[in-house]
């Protein structure tokens, strides 16, 4: 078994093409080609992904219309991802990397859930793991920066948000 690659900042991301939900093909490279691409890498049972998923639809829902793609990345059935998505209000694609998790391991993720916001290079600008509310925020002042929007608050007034949730 070889050992997992550990993607981290800086270095040029994996090339990823799976397909979505309903069997559309994603490719990273083509992806690209519009804009930033955000990966969340889940599991449906994780309790972290299950409140971190909110926050990062809030991202999708700022960024969406400047050619900025969200992209969960489950590591369950369609069925389970398909369930998971309506429960926490996801309008993103979510990508299904099937066992034995060809992506996940490409990328080095050894907990759910994990980020990694790809730049227009190709190469990773941020990547985090568990929830981080600096992590989501340094993601949303990226993006921010690179297409000279100024987005609205990511948490709320009165949204009792923990700095970290380990994945």
């Amino acid at each position: 078994m070889s050992e997992k690659a550990t993607v981290k900042t800086g270095d040029k991301a994996p090339a990823l093409s799976l397909r979505d939900m309903e069997g559309q093909a994603h490719s990273l490279d083509k992806a690209l080609a519009k804009g930033p691409v955000l990966l969340a890498f889940f599991k449906a049972e994780c309790p972290t992904c299950q409140y971190a998923f909110p926050f990062i639809e809030r991202l999708h829902r700022q960024f969406a219309s400047q050619g900025v793609s969200v992209w969960g990345v489950s590591q369950d059935s369609e069925r389970e991802s398909r369930e998971f998505a309506a429960e926490f209000g996801v309008s993103f694609p979510t990508l299904i990397d099937a066992k034995p998790y060809e992506v996940s391991n490409r990328y080095g993720v050894a907990c759910t859930p994990t980020l990694f916001l790809v730049g227009r290079d190709g190469k990773v600008e941020l990547e985090g793991e568990g929830f981080s509310k600096q992590d989501l925020l340094a993601v949303q002042k990226k993006l921010a920066g690179e297409i000279s929007v100024r987005p609205d608050d990511l948490f709320l007034p009165g949204e009792r948000v923990p700095e970290y949730k380990p994945g």
